[in-house]
């Protein structure tokens, strides 16, 4: 796994490795066990906060240690790792406030379930790594076999034990400036589902999802003709579960790979501001010339295609290589001329299905995608300006 930047300072720079970790039976259950005790902690809390008239942060966390009084069961996990929970919990406070201020119907925190914990944080201190021998000491856990594929670098800041199915794995995060290769000159991105994405060179990069449908689909029928909740129903929910991850990681890894790309060879790249919600709401009425399958279809792909992570990773790697990613207006891009700049309205607006874009004013013909792509880097440019 690549490092990605996670600081959120200005001027601060950290990294994030991900290593597998192996632990064994005893620490396995130790790891659960602690999940559950942060999972409890959590909900304590919240329950707490929802008591309360005026909310106090200072009142909150002054639970913990009552806790650890009152309920021996707390003291056996690292008081830093109680403390996050607390954190957790308003910071998850502060995401729904900022969703709410944007206009947007939100409800209130819930109570976690037992299988919806899925991380332990040692934040500062409670953790040891030992490159040498490949191990991982955290405290009241004990020493775990870790995966070290890549040297890390700096001051080891907070390390995250993260449970996924039947694994385990360690995102350790350090106070390093990584430094990328500086690419030169400007390039527009159009994304899309037909094609991945389509640049302002004309070159037409894809992602194939259709090799996993028709396994996904058999997976999914063999599930539900077993008996919910027996063990043959168990047993194929961990293989679609596994099979799912799968298709996580490749996406991620092919991600990794193509931001990579535009980042080493280009200072600027301009996308679009999408609104991914937006796209998947979008009036029916709107898509009258589909049918009920096919906009679900569309759906999927547009939430498959994660181009928000996409986004993402060019963002933190071109600040590590002194770029810049400018977010354009997606207005029209699709339907204007990147010649004469004349905009397709009414009948003559193009369809999802119409792939060339012709102008009626100038006569100018060109691919659909590429013609956005020019429309993208001309609108990011004068924007820069």
């Amino acid at each position: 796994m690549k490092p990605k930047r996670i600081g959120k300072k200005e001027g601060e720079s950290r990294i994030c490795y991900r290593f597998r970790i192996y632990p064994n039976k005893e620490q396995r259950e130790k790891l659960d066990y602690v999940l559950e005790i942060c999972r409890q902690a959590y909900n304590i809390l919240l329950g707490e906060l929802q008591d309360q008239v005026v909310i106090d942060k200072n009142m909150i966390q002054a639970i913990l240690p009552d806790l650890k009084i009152c309920e021996p069961r707390f003291k056996e996990v690292y008081a830093k790792t109680l403390q996050y929970e607390c954190y957790r919990l308003f910071s998850n406070l502060s995401t729904l406030s900022a969703i709410k201020k944007k206009g947007r119907k939100v409800g209130r925190l819930k109570f976690k379930g037992k299988d919806w914990f899925k991380t332990i944080n040692y934040n500062q201190s409670g953790f040891k790594l030992d490159r040498k021998n490949k191990r991982l000491k955290l405290s009241k856990i004990g020493d775990i076999k870790i995966k070290l594929h890549r040297e890390v670098e700096g001051k080891i800041k907070h390390i995250t034990i993260k449970k996924s199915i039947n694994k385990w794995y360690a995102s350790i995060i350090t106070d390093y400036n990584l430094k990328r290769k500086k690419g030169k000159g400007w390039i527009g991105l159009d994304v899309g589902i037909k094609n991945y994405l389509t640049d302002s060179n004309g070159n037409k990069i894809n992602f194939s999802k259709d090799k996993y449908l028709k396994e996904q689909r058999k997976q999914c029928e063999s599930l539900s003709r077993k008996k919910e909740k027996s063990n043959n129903w168990n047993k194929q929910k961990l293989i679609l579960q596994k099979f799912y991850e799968k298709i996580s990681e490749n996406r991620k890894d092919f991600l990794h790979k193509l931001s990579d790309k535009y980042v080493e060879e280009y200072k600027y790249i301009v996308v679009e501001n999408l609104n991914i919600n937006e796209m998947v709401n979008k009036d029916k009425q709107e898509k009258k010339d589909l049918t009920t399958k096919v906009i679900r279809g569309l759906n999927r792909n547009i939430h498959n295609a994660a181009w928000n992570m996409f986004f993402q990773m060019l963002e933190y790697k071109l600040k590590q290589s002194g770029g810049q990613l400018i977010k354009v207006d997606p207005k029209n891009t699709t339907q204007m001329c990147s010649k004469c700049g004349e905009i397709k309205k009414g009948e003559d607006k193009l369809k999802l299905k119409d792939r060339i874009y012709k102008c009626n004013k100038c006569g100018f013909e060109l691919d659909r995608d590429y013609n956005a792509a020019l429309n993208i880097l001309e609108r990011g440019k004068k924007q820069k300006v």
